[in-house]
């Protein structure tokens, strides 16, 4: 196995000892270590300028665009790498360890956007012409996702709408977090479809240009992840044409399950976890060089230190093993992400492996909560000093666990699934939960019950059809 190196010089954290590179290629490992090379000349210093300044990483996405990894999931008949599952996941995590974390999460949004948009782009111009230009022109693409009035509950979009116009459509969205909001080059939005009916379970998607878009880049500031700009964005009535529609009216819920879902969770997972190593990296080095001179000892030769850095490390790589592995499981169904596979629409082989995605997040955003707080009791009062960096992983750290979906959707997610099946997941509030109705009724007294049932008859006239009434 080849030494890791920074610069010149060996990695002062953990070597490829501690790294499962037997998932990845021969050519995905140069891949690697040419990012660890640009994040050791170019990220990881303006890491430290974005986060002081608020400042969007575009100078790193340019650099990034050098390598040609905008493009990395974009066929090479397109004029990209054509790169895989696990090599996305490898690429956020490095970028994540070992530069800028702001920038993981940009890059994490862009290639969802790339692989939203890829799922049906097989009879769009408009796509494929964009999807060969990224790296050349530095096109930076994300995703919005969200709505003010439902939180991480995202793919309820109360706040949107489209409209089926003359030449195309007439796109309406109000997003409270937009990562690269106001930044970004384009964007996949989704709102309600056009035939909306009341039915949210009916949404579509939009290709949106950067000019489209209204955003406050000066209202955002955050504890952490302080350059990736995620505030909040509009889009006023935009009329766009015909062919920016991303797939068929009404493929949104599809898209959600099979492309932006599963590698969204996948990378952000992998961010997460690029931070706890870098965290565990840089413990690594503080408490080997610091000494204790009176009574001869480095910090690292305490047994309690040994403890919280290998408790650490074998979480850490757990959870890699599971993100790993279910990169793994999605090349094995996709093809290695052969895109070709969704000339039929029906072909969804991502979804089934969606509740297993949800598992991979909530431990490693379980997970970099946890180290980042015993990285800074390992390095103890050095640590709480910004120069360290300690610091600024940690506050990056702190978002994955609110980052929707958030933990605590997740949780609930797995355990209806696990115990009440996945029927009961109930996403647009539409089924009927007869026990909990049934013992609330119980509570009512005779002329409750009457009233109630008087106030559903009034209300079931007035929508019966032709009754001449709202």
């Amino acid at each position: 196995m080849s030494n890791k190196k920074w610069g010149t010089e060996p990695f002062w954290g953990l070597g490829y000892e501690y790294d499962p590179q037997w998932v990845l290629t021969d050519k995905q490992q140069r891949l690697q270590a040419d990012l660890i090379e640009l994040c050791h000349t170019t990220l990881r210093e303006n890491a430290v300028e974005s986060d002081k300044k608020l400042l969007y990483p575009r100078k790193n996405f340019e650099a990034l665009a050098e390598l040609g990894v905008l493009g990395l999931l974009v066929p090479e008949e397109l004029g990209g790498m054509g790169e895989n599952h696990a090599c996305v996941a490898m690429v956020v995590e490095t970028i994540a360890r070992y530069g800028c974390a702001s920038t993981a999460m940009c890059y994490t949004m862009h290639a969802g956007a790339v692989a939203a948009a890829l799922l049906r782009h097989h009879d769009n111009q408009v796509i494929q012409e964009l999807m060969g230009r990224l790296d050349k022109e530095v096109l930076i693409g994300t995703l919005s996702y969200s709505d003010p009035e439902t939180g991480s509950h995202f793919w309820y979009p109360v706040s949107s709408r489209a409209e089926r116009i003359e030449h195309g459509w007439r796109v309406h969205k109000k997003a409270s977090w937009t990562t690269s909001g106001g930044f970004a080059d384009w964007y996949i939005v989704q709102t309600t479809s056009p035939d909306f009916g009341g039915d949210y379970s009916n949404l579509s998607c939009f290709l949106i240009l950067g000019d489209e878009v209204k955003s406050d880049p000066a209202s955002w500031d955050g504890l952490g992840l302080r350059g990736n700009q995620s505030g909040p964005i509009q889009i006023d009535a935009v009329e766009i044409p015909a062919a920016r529609l991303v797939g068929p009216v009404g493929d949104g819920a599809v898209s959600n399950d099979e492309a932006v879902d599963p590698f969204f969770l996948l990378m952000s997972s992998s961010c997460w976890n690029g931070i706890s190593l870098g965290l565990i990296d840089i413990a690594k080095v503080h408490t080997t060089r610091k000494k204790h001179a009176d009574v001869g000892m480095r910090v690292a030769d305490y047994p309690t230190i040994q403890d919280y850095v290998v408790e650490a490390l074998i979480d850490t790589n757990a959870s890699r093993a599971m993100v790993f592995m279910m990169a793994q499981a999605l090349d094995s169904c996709t093809g290695d992400c052969d895109w070709s596979i969704h000339r039929d629409v029906s072909a969804l082989p991502r979804s089934d492996l969606l509740h297993w995605m949800w598992q991979v997040k909530f431990t490693a955003a379980k997970n970099v909560a946890h180290v980042s707080d015993k990285m800074l009791h390992a390095c103890g009062g050095t640590a709480y000093k910004p120069a360290l960096g300690i610091e600024r992983y940690l506050r990056d750290g702190k978002a994955g666990w609110v980052m929707g979906p958030t933990n605590e959707v997740l949780r609930q997610f797995v355990g209806k699934s696990v115990l009440l099946g996945f029927e009961s997941l109930d996403y647009w509030n539409q089924a009927l939960n007869e026990r909990v109705l049934n013992n609330e009724l119980k509570k009512l007294d005779k002329e409750s019950k009457r009233a109630l049932g008087e106030r559903l008859v009034a209300e079931s006239e007035k929508a019966l059809p032709g009754s001449g009434k709202a």
